[in-house]
């Protein structure tokens, strides 16, 4: 291929998947407890059926378009947490408390008394409305009385107390969460406790105040945050609601626009990264939502390339493939779990962004098992018609993984996968052009694929790709078609032989830059003994 100009930047693994600018990020609040975990709040049958249905209607539907937006933007979420309480499930049918409620509820608290823990309870209730939140903190000394109950040695009013915060955590308005600041020393120090339940409402109410504001992450940061959250996976590493928890807030805090010089490099100095890799597991009695949380983590921290090398000294790439392949098991045996495709997505994410970073000795150590190649074909053809965004990352992913890989390339090859590859350039959205980088990086990397490429007929395919309007397909089809050309003299006797100098003169003629001077330079190089 001496002499040649063309630019084969197929061969180069493709730049990382960036998360969201902060600006882009949707805030979603789940109003029935987080997804994967309704099944925790425990209900009575009888005369709340009804209520329940309804509730579950509304819970998949937000379910839905909670899915769409995490894929899209990197959701920047609430999570509201429900008391198991049988009547928490008709607060939403509850009327709103008026202001003069919430400051009856706010005097009642200020005075001793046995009812105390009742009026939290009902004050828990009443900020679950927005008005009433904004009523409420702006009572004189009203967060200093929440965190009066949140020290105090009463167990049940502790919990309540923080029951308030999380619901003050939950709030749209924009000053709620530096009003609870005072509250948030306390929060990270209950961290360490040994209250599963009360450990998960601190947690939530954390992960639910990082985003709002720079003056509440820098707060939260300076407090210690970091290790807190480190040292609370380390103690509660077997309880995967906690787990999942501390992912989450964690995963809020990653999301800040700044978290590459602020956040991350705190976050690999601590343990968190082995935290976070311990969590991805096939294990099916530890649950899929603690996984799908730690591998949005695991994303965030591979979107910088210079966080990549200290991941990948962890084994990230390994870990991270091997979970790859255990989902992708799962999808093609048609067992699809509900919301299994947000743990797919930043699986995805993770393998393609550290693939950008490893070296060849790096690849060959930590991804050793060819069944990683079957599953990303095996995601592409099961996400292509239903779900194209998913498709489009595993052929992303599929590139970087053959960008240096002879062996890849070959098990492609070998395990009969490329017809499949051809098949789906015909497919729009960008799709055909990572499948077409795909098939670039088999041909680049021998002769004999390339010959083995053209058996495929893959030839025949070309001829359509060269027609198409996209101009950046065109290209990359004329980059593939050098290298088939080439390669051997069959080939090239073969492409003649189907009309394919007349579709290269009409590219020379009719086309401009990059695909005029591939066209020129293969019919003056490389075919002109057929032109003669």
């Amino acid at each position: 291929m001496r002499g040649l100009s063309f630019i084969m930047s197929m061969a180069t693994p493709l730049t990382t998947k960036q998360a969201a600018n902060s600006s882009q990020i949707a805030n979603y609040s789940h109003p029935y407890n987080q997804m994967w975990r309704l099944d925790r709040v425990r209900h009575k049958a009888g005369r709340h059926v009804s209520h329940l249905d309804e509730l579950r209607s509304k819970r998949r539907e937000h379910e839905r378009e909670l899915r769409q937006a995490r894929r899209d933007n990197q959701l920047v979420s609430r999570r509201l947490l429900l008391s198991e309480d049988e009547d928490q499930l008709e607060i939403t049918m509850d009327t709103d408390l008026g202001e003069q409620d919430v400051v009856s509820l706010f005097h009642k608290l200020q005075h001793n008394g046995p009812e105390r823990e009742i009026h939290l309870k009902a004050l828990s209730k009443a900020l679950r409305d927005p008005p009433a939140q904004l009523i409420f903190i702006k009572q004189e000394n009203s967060m200093h009385l929440l965190v009066g109950f949140l020290t105090g040695s009463n167990a049940s009013c502790r919990l309540q107390a923080v029951r308030c915060l999380h619901e003050l955590s939950h709030s749209p308005h924009t000053n709620i969460a530096p009003a609870c600041l005072p509250a948030t020393p306390y929060l990270l120090t209950y961290l360490s406790g040994q209250s599963t339940k009360f450990t998960e409402l601190c947690l939530y109410t954390l992960g639910n105040l990082c985003p709002e504001s720079d003056v509440v992450k820098e707060k939260l940061l300076a407090q210690g945050i970091i290790p807190a959250l480190a040292n609370c996976m380390e103690n509660q590493k077997h309880n995967f609601a906690v787990v999942e928890a501390a992912g989450f807030t964690l995963s809020q805090l990653l999301q800040d626009r700044d978290a590459v010089v602020k956040i991350i490099p705190q976050i690999l100095a601590s343990s968190l990264p082995s935290h976070l890799l311990s969590v991805l597991t096939p294990d099916p009695n530890f649950g899929l939502a603690p996984a799908i949380e730690c591998a949005w983590c695991l994303h965030y921290l591979t979107c910088g390339m210079e966080n990549n090398r200290v991941l990948l000294s962890y084994g990230a790439l390994s870990k991270c493939s091997s979970l790859l392949v255990s989902v992708g098991g799962a999808v093609s045996e048609r067992k699809k779990e509900d919301g299994l495709e947000l743990l797919i997505c930043p699986l995805l994410r993770c393998v393609g962004n550290l693939l950008s970073s490893c070296s060849v000795e790096d690849l060959s150590s930590q991804i050793a098992d060819a069944r990683i190649v079957v599953t990303l074909f095996e995601l592409l053809q099961a996400h292509v018609q239903t779900q194209p965004a998913l498709a489009r990352e595993s052929a992303w992913v599929l590139n970087n993984l053959t960008a240096h890989s002879s062996a890849f390339c070959s098990s492609l090859l070998t395990l009969n996968l490329v017809p499949g590859l051809i098949q789906l350039l015909s497919f729009s959205q960008g799709l055909n052009t990572m499948i077409l980088r795909v098939l670039a990086n088999i041909a680049h990397k021998k002769k004999e694929f390339c010959v083995q490429l053209a058996h495929l007929k893959l030839l025949s395919a070309l001829y359509a790709t060269l027609k198409m309007a996209d101009q950046d397909i065109v290209t990359l089809s004329m980059d593939v078609l050098f290298m088939l050309v080439v390669s051997d003299s069959q080939v090239a006797e073969e492409f003649v032989r189907h009309d394919g100098l007349s579709l290269l003169q009409a590219l020379q003629y009719k086309s401009e830059g990059k695909i005029r001077r591939r066209a020129t330079y293969l019919l003056e190089n490389h075919l002109q003994s057929y032109t003669s």
